[in-house]
């Protein structure tokens, strides 16, 4: 009787999961014609998320700082670029969720690409325009370029291909610079994960049979070129302070395999959903390594 009862259970818990999983699908299904109710939550969501982060930066980040009339800065040389690429990466990524929930509405492609895809580079160029009044930072061109390139990447192969073939993706692994300077590299892994320069890397990740087609090789097979730095205590390594100047400032290449999540073939929208978010992050693989003081270098697994 016990076990009656469990299986009773099991069967009534599987099938509101059954239900709730195929009304969620249902909610996830892109609109084939304008859904003026999706698009109104969309414009609303967005404007709201958006003057609440900037009013939250502005009150709890650059109030702790002194004002200053607005001015540019000229960063071009700093954490050997890349920061620009952090810049280059969140308008991308920022631009394809702003195209991809107004396809969901229902949104046809040109106001996807107009009105979404712009949607990071509008975001950042704000957030430039906070930085320009704040006496510590300042408003940056070569920021205000990588935000373009970002939102271009993304335009240019929706225009060209229809599709995203290279994707722009992100890795990390904690280094030992994060320790020594845990104000300016971040204290802990999530603060790190944003802060510490040395451990990001940044690819550009291919797809295979989007560029040579072979039923040979799984869809989802990409070819990824990353690029990242290393001894970086500082943005410069001209810095009055001896203290933080590293001699082992490098550049370094990569090139390793990955996997576009969104070639996996499913049919269930939740899942593709997740594949979504989780493709924002390069899949480890074996890497070769190009660097300036070591030539070549092996990862049997390279995060």
């Amino acid at each position: 009787m016990k076990y009656h009862w469990i299986h009773t259970c099991l069967f009534f818990l599987v099938s509101i999961c059954s239900f709730s999983q195929s009304k969620l699908d249902t909610f996830l299904k892109p609109s084939d014609s304008l859904n003026v109710s999706r698009r109104n939550v969309v414009i609303i969501t967005e404007v709201s998320l958006g003057s609440l982060t900037l009013l939250g930066l502005n009150q709890l980040w650059y109030a702790d700082f002194e004002r200053s009339k607005f001015h540019t800065i000229n960063d071009s040389d700093e954490w050997l670029q890349m920061d620009k690429l952090g810049h280059a990466f969140s308008a991308y990524q920022l631009g394809k969720v702003g195209a991809d929930v107004l396809k969901w509405s229902g949104v046809n492609k040109k106001d996807q690409l107009l009105y979404g895809s712009t949607l990071g580079f509008t975001f950042l160029t704000a957030v430039e325009v906070l930085d320009g009044y704040s006496s510590k930072w300042g408003f940056s061109w070569s920021d205000m370029a990588a935000n373009a390139a970002g939102t271009g990447l993304y335009v240019g192969q929706e225009l060209l291909w229809q599709e995203q073939r290279v994707l722009l993706k992100y890795s990390f692994h904690q280094t030992k610079y994060a320790s020594q300077r845990p104000d300016k590299l971040g204290d802990g892994f999530m603060e790190e994960v944003l802060k510490d320069y040395n451990g990001q890397t940044y690819w550009l990740s291919a797809n295979v049979n989007s560029f040579v087609k072979s039923s040979k090789l799984p869809n989802w097979l990409n070819v990824a070129f990353g690029y990242g730095a290393d001894g970086m205590l500082t943005g410069k390594n001209e810095n009055g302070d001896n203290l933080f100047i590293s001699p082992n400032r490098q550049r370094q290449f990569y090139l390793s395999l990955d996997v576009d999540l969104s070639k996996i073939k499913t049919k269930s929208r939740l899942l593709r959903s997740l594949f979504d978010v989780f493709n924002t992050i390069k899949v480890p693989f074996p890497t070769l390594e190009f660097n300036d003081r070591k030539g070549v270098k092996m990862h049997f697994i390279y995060f």
